[in-house]
């Protein structure tokens, strides 16, 4: 007999979906605004941007696991996950807004001003953003129910990601008035206002449903030899590794393609309604997720997703400068394509958390959460780094008229490479065992299994 799983209301899934727009202003700036602020704002070279985002991802290496433990050992009144989404809303604003100034400092000085804030700013997130994730794998059971906010999740970071790309560059040319470091004081310190709000609208306005069994005797140790054992875990691993870096790579380097191989009268205007169309475009795709996730089951959707993705990046490289209405078509149709999976790598996380605790009876949702936000941040700093070793190994100049082998680095970094690693990506999937019909058997299971010591959560 399966017990009646609660669902969840509209007020509790748009409150959830709020967290993840306040993390957004930062993480979407950091795709596509935060290389070429460093390089033709802040004042360091490509290539010393890239190493700084590289190598902060040592120390996510060790901190991330870390912060996952803490994470699930944490008992408060309010649960595990939800006072660290409290607790760190309001450094994580500060340090949004400090990684985003430009102090009067010598280039060495600059330097380690961009080191300090970053790495600061990197574990932040983490406190916040593992708990955040963690989250959505304990605030329901339901596999629908579970699709669904994921779904409000992502249509509410797309609202931010279509306030960043579209509004955020114009918002830094309005307030900085020709001078693009106070441009970005005042942008950044709108959003991380805006920002903490949410999270605390995020805190307040969810629930914790799913603890672990109150019997549950395992060591961390134990909890990371899961891990290995955990198919599925390994292949979304590996997929959200390759998947962000190949979004950091792609979207960073946007920018650089309209201002100086598109070079339009008026780049900021074209770069930004590049994005508009493309993340309204995304938008309409994640409306589509989960009613193809439920009748095909969320793999095979993600895989026809990535593929699709993969396709219509390589028309890029064909793209001459002046075929503007040809490339705005192509990123419809793949931002379309791509808007189908993004509610469902989440979601398969939280499956995966069911799914281990199916298999082991030990439940860890944080971490096996902090190595998936871990991989995230690698591929959002690997992507960074590559992108401006690329740049400086065709030969990019800032703020200079670039030569052909600088345009065509550009290009390629558009179109051929992301296209790969998006197939990579698919190809990658194949390994997730985890089909619908085992969804609804571990699903049934652990109801069962819950409903016998449902009177020992908290």
């Amino acid at each position: 007999m399966q017990t009646t799983v609660e669902k969840l209301s509209i007020k509790e899934k748009v409150g959830y979906a709020l967290g993840d727009t306040a993390a957004n202003f930062v993480f979407q700036t950091m795709i596509i605004l935060q290389l070429a602020f460093y390089t033709d704002t802040f004042g360091i070279t490509a290539a010393a941007a890239g190493t700084l985002l590289l190598v902060a991802r040592f120390w996510d290496a060790i901190f991330d696991p870390i912060m996952g433990i803490i994470a699930d050992k944490t008992n408060t009144k309010w649960g595990k996950f939800r006072p660290w989404i409290l607790w760190t809303a309001v450094p994580f604003g500060i340090m949004a807004f400090l990684s985003f100034l430009t102090p009067d400092f010598s280039a060495n000085g600059k330097l380690i001003y961009a080191y300090v804030t970053y790495i600061i700013l990197m574990t932040i997130y983490s406190a916040n953003n593992l708990p955040y994730s963690s989250l959505s794998g304990v605030m329901t059971g339901d596999l629908a129910d579970r699709t669904s906010l994921s779904q409000f999740r992502f249509v509410f970071a797309m609202i931010a990601q279509l306030i960043i790309q579209s509004l955020a560059l114009p918002m830094v040319v309005y307030f900085g008035g020709g001078n693009s470091a106070v441009g970005y004081q005042y942008t950044m310190g709108i959003f991380a206002v805006l920002g903490v709000v949410f999270f605390f609208i995020t805190f307040l306005t969810t629930k914790e449903r799913i603890q672990p069994d109150p019997q549950q005797k395992a060591s961390v140790k134990q909890h990371f030899k899961d891990l290995r054992s955990n198919g599925p875990w390994i292949a979304m691993f590996v997929v959200t590794l390759v998947l962000f870096i190949t979004l950091s790579m792609r979207g960073s380097v946007i920018l650089f393609y309209f201002r100086y191989y598109v070079a339009t009268d008026d780049p900021t205007a074209t770069f930004s309604l590049f994005n508009l169309f493309g993340t309204v475009s995304t938008i309409i795709g994640i409306f589509f997720s989960k009613k193809l996730a439920m009748k095909y089951g969320k793999r095979n959707v993600f895989i026809f997703g990535l593929a699709g993705t993969a396709l219509f990046c390589v028309p890029f490289v064909f793209f001459p400068p002046q075929a503007i209405g040809l490339m705005f078509a192509s990123e419809a149709i793949r931002q379309f394509i791509y808007g189908l999976t993004i509610p469902l790598l989440w979601a398969m996380m939280a499956d995966v958390a069911d799914y281990s605790e199916w298999k082991n009876k030990r439940r860890a949702t944080g971490i096996i959460f902090s190595a998936i936000v871990f991989a995230l941040k690698a591929g959002l700093g690997f992507g960074g780094a590559i992108t401006g070793y690329i740049l400086a190994f065709y030969g990019y100049v800032p703020n200079a008229e670039q030569t052909g082998n600088a345009l065509n680095g550009m290009v390629l970094t558009m179109s051929i490479f992301p296209a790969i690693a998006f197939a990579l990506c698919a190809a990658a999937l194949f390994l997730y065992s985890i089909d619908k019909k085992l969804e609804i058997q571990i699903t049934t299971e652990l109801t069962e299994r819950r409903k016998k010591f449902a009177t020992q959560t908290i």
